[in-house]
């Protein structure tokens, strides 16, 4: 009998939405049956704000590692840092603290893993933490099938993550071998205009933040695309021609070969994050039980 495939989720939000995850995670193990069988957590992934390798988006998280790791180890889940800063240079891999998080990450209990898009940073991590996995980042902005290609057959990295325009692009994903799909992880839920052409201007701008010094003022990044002062919704993204919907990883995706999904989210904050959870992994029939165990108190007026 062939074996039935799982849905791999990557979470976002580990340092950012730790309290959130000590309440959420009990939870998920002490009632997995609230949740779809045909899915689990394979990853959560963020950084401690002030890390000069971070990029994608500005982290605020200001939980402790060592108690942030605890959790993880706990719960049998891979840490990721993202540390997908575009922009790094030679005197800023010495940086102590962002050393100092993949010295303890490296000792994790199950493998732990770095988002990277700079080169120079995937030297060096082979080199200095090569007990760490390497995952190419979507700030790479790979659009051109050919250069997902090139990225999915380097030894470097155990994970790639396309750039959410490749997502429904079939007729090629069809042509990857099964160690190629293996190795693609598809961002779901993004909401960002699929015309948009600044992309990488504006994850290039939280690179520049991350590097800047304390007196130096970086303008935010002004998107261009259509709608993109409204904000995240996640109806906006479920119209997304891109978006990956529970549906289409059941009958569309696994069936293919393909078994890992990144939700983004790591600025979004936990209600939103928790309204991911309970469309991506529970089951309809216990998703007011979800919300209630996280948040809902029958004597709470919201308004």
């Amino acid at each position: 009998m062939t074996p039935k495939k799982i849905a791999h989720y990557h979470l976002p939000g580990l340092f950012e939405f730790y309290e959130f995850y000590k309440v959420f995670l009990p939870l998920y193990r002490q009632h997995r049956d609230w949740f779809y069988e045909w899915c689990d957590i394979a990853s959560i992934y963020g950084a401690p704000e002030g890390c000069l390798w971070g990029g994608g988006r500005t982290s605020l998280g200001k939980t402790d590692a060592h108690d942030v790791l605890a959790l993880m180890d706990m719960y049998n889940i891979s840490a990721r840092l993202t540390f997908s800063n575009s922009l790094l240079r030679e005197e800023h891999l010495a940086d102590k603290k962002c050393n100092e998080l993949c010295r303890l990450f490296e000792g994790a209990k199950i493998p732990a893993g770095v988002i990277v898009h700079s080169d120079l940073l995937v030297t060096y991590l082979k080199l200095k933490y090569p007990d760490l996995y390497l995952i190419s980042s979507t700030t790479k902005v790979l659009t051109d099938f050919k250069d997902l290609l090139t990225e999915l057959d380097r030894p470097d990295f155990k994970y790639v993550v396309p750039d959410f325009r490749l997502n429904k692009n079939f007729d090629k994903l069809l042509s990857l071998t099964q160690e190629q799909r293996n190795k693609v992880e598809f961002l779901c839920n993004e909401c960002c205009d699929i015309n948009c052409r600044s992309r990488k201007a504006c994850y290039e701008n939280v690179s520049r933040k991350n590097l800047a010094s304390s007196g130096d003022e970086i303008p935010d990044h002004k998107c261009t695309g259509k709608d993109g002062q409204g904000g995240y919704k996640f109806s906006k993204a479920m119209k997304n021609p891109a978006f990956i919907s529970i549906q289409d990883i059941q009958k569309t995706y696994l069936p293919m070969g393909f078994t890992n999904f990144k939700l983004e989210g790591r600025g979004l904050g936990s209600a939103l994050l928790l309204e991911f959870i309970l469309y991506y992994m529970t089951k309809p029939e216990h998703q007011l039980e979800v919300r209630e165990e996280i948040y809902l108190d029958a004597v709470l007026d919201l308004f």
